[in-house]
């Protein structure tokens, strides 16, 4: 009789600890699902976390992107580790076989990395503005809005016609949800690094500030095909400035004309009123025409000397140009060049 107790208590302690040891091993599953399984797809390689996002937004744009396996276990893992109250935009590198705990210790920590944003060859400032927000988060307005706020270009010590001139063509590392007051302000330190000593020295002998050396440069590059033709062309422009000559650059009338499918400039063009014509206006204009690179900058800065006052394009097409100290030597080199536009029935 005690024998059959003592089985039939063994039976009960048995499956009792069967069903603890079952219990535990499920809970054990949910957990390591939960928490330590991979979870993380190959299909997408960035997670985009919108400023104004919660925690729902980013559980439906990891479903719709298929960024992870399982959202299920995903939600269970953030409700655990508090994710839903500490979500932070950004630009997050997801890494294939990621797990759930790895995933919502970088997206709640804001580990995001950075982009590299470059920008350069940019004619308009709408131009920059697509450029920027095809890389950062704020959209093509928000930018646009920025690099024509009169005030904030004031703050900076520019106005709106020169404030483009500020954001200098290179490569920078950005957060992907700066926001376009940091992005300008960014801009602003980067200017002033830029522009250091010895580049400043060099604008106070040309009797230019650094906004004009920029608007300068911006004709040059307008002009220059050849980056080694830079320095030459900066020279002649700056003989013309010296003698009070009018700049008559073709670039700055296409930039007056608003139309950048001229190929030939036409007397119908030089007509255009605007401070931006340097066929009528003395002196630089108001701002840049384009963007002015690097290169550009330094060509005015590090300017060749000489005494030419003139040039045309070779009517080779190579994109160098024929230079001229003389009128007379000029209209040679121009009727060679008009010749061979006619040539190739180029008449606009």
């Amino acid at each position: 009789m005690k024998k059959a107790k003592k089985g039939k208590l063994f039976k009960i302690i048995l499956a009792i600890t069967v069903v603890i040891v079952a219990i535990g091993g499920i809970i054990g599953y949910k957990y390591y699902k939960g928490f330590f399984s991979p979870n993380v797809t190959t299909d997408v390689e960035y997670l985009y976390i919108y400023s104004h996002w919660d925690f729902e937004d980013v559980i439906q744009s990891m479903g719709e992107l298929h960024a992870v396996n399982d959202t299920v276990s995903f939600r269970w893992a953030a409700n655990k580790m508090e994710y839903p109250a500490r979500v932070k935009p950004g630009r997050y590198k997801l890494t294939p076989g990621m797990n759930n705990r790895t995933l919502i210790n970088m997206l709640g920590g804001g580990f995001q990395e950075p982009v590299k944003l470059r920008f350069e060859n940019v004619r308009l400032k709408e131009n920059l503005a697509a450029v920027l927000a095809n890389q950062l988060e704020p959209d093509s307005i928000a930018f646009i809005n920025v690099l024509n706020n009169d005030s904030l270009a004031v703050s900076y010590g520019f106005d709106t016609e020169n404030f483009f001139s500020m954001f200098i063509p290179n490569t920078y590392e950005f957060y992907w949800n700066t926001s376009t007051d940091a992005f300008a302000k960014r801009m602003h330190e980067e200017y002033q690094k830029f522009w250091n000593d010895e580049r400043k020295e060099k604008a106070a002998n040309l009797n230019l500030t650094p906004q004009q050396v920029s608007v300068l440069a911006s004709i040059v590059k307008g002009e220059a095909l050849h980056t080694d033709e830079m320095p030459a062309i900066a020279g002649l422009y700056l003989n013309r400035l010296q003698k009070g000559m009018l700049l008559q650059a073709d670039p700055t009338v296409i930039f007056a004309n608003n139309d950048f499918t001229i190929r030939r400039v036409l007397y119908r063009h030089l007509r255009t009123d605007s401070p931006y014509n340097t066929y009528l206006y003395r002196g630089l204009p108001p701002g840049p025409i384009m963007m002015p690179s690097i290169s550009s900058i330094d060509a005015v800065l590090n300017y060749k000397k000489h005494n030419y006052l003139y040039m045309c394009a070779k009517d080779d097409f190579s994109g160098y140009h024929n230079f001229a100290v003389t009128q007379a030597e000029h209209n040679i080199n121009a009727r060679k060049f008009q010749q061979a536009l006619n040539e190739r029935n180029i008449k606009r």
